[in-house]
């Protein structure tokens, strides 16, 4: 597995992106539901930068200084990209909140990354789909 360390902001929020992604479809699929359009729009509101930036103030006191630093590099990662749905800064925290899940699961924490997603995300944000 690749060195976390030697990564930068935006590998980090890549990967922690999809790490993201594949947790909440886990969580979505173990409340029952097997209809993939509400599934998919539910998932769509967890994973929007203004959803992500919101459950980043649940984490960020329990963040280890590692973790900590994860965070800074993703939000303070320079691009050109223009948020669509979110403001300037809700996106940026939400790259840093990605970035956060990159840096765990590249270190292979597995446990750490699941108990930071349970500390983001409680039950009533995967209620009312049905």
């Amino acid at each position: 597995m690749t060195d976390p360390h030697s990564l930068g902001g935006a590998a980090l929020a890549y990967i922690g992106d999809a790490v993201l992604e594949l947790l909440i479809r886990e969580k979505l699929i173990a409340c029952g539901v097997t209809d993939t359009g509400k599934l998919s729009a539910k998932a769509q509101t967890l994973v929007c930068a203004p959803a992500q930036s919101e459950r980043l103030e649940k984490i960020l006191p329990c963040l280890t200084e590692e973790e900590n630093a994860a965070f800074h590099l993703g939000r303070n990662h320079k691009t050109q990209a223009k948020p669509k749905h979110s403001s300037v800064m809700e996106y940026r925290r939400a790259t840093g909140f990605e970035a956060i899940f990159g840096w765990v699961y590249m270190s292979g924490n597995n446990e750490r990354m699941r108990e930071l997603f349970s500390l983001a995300f409680d039950e009533s944000d995967f209620s009312n789909i049905l």
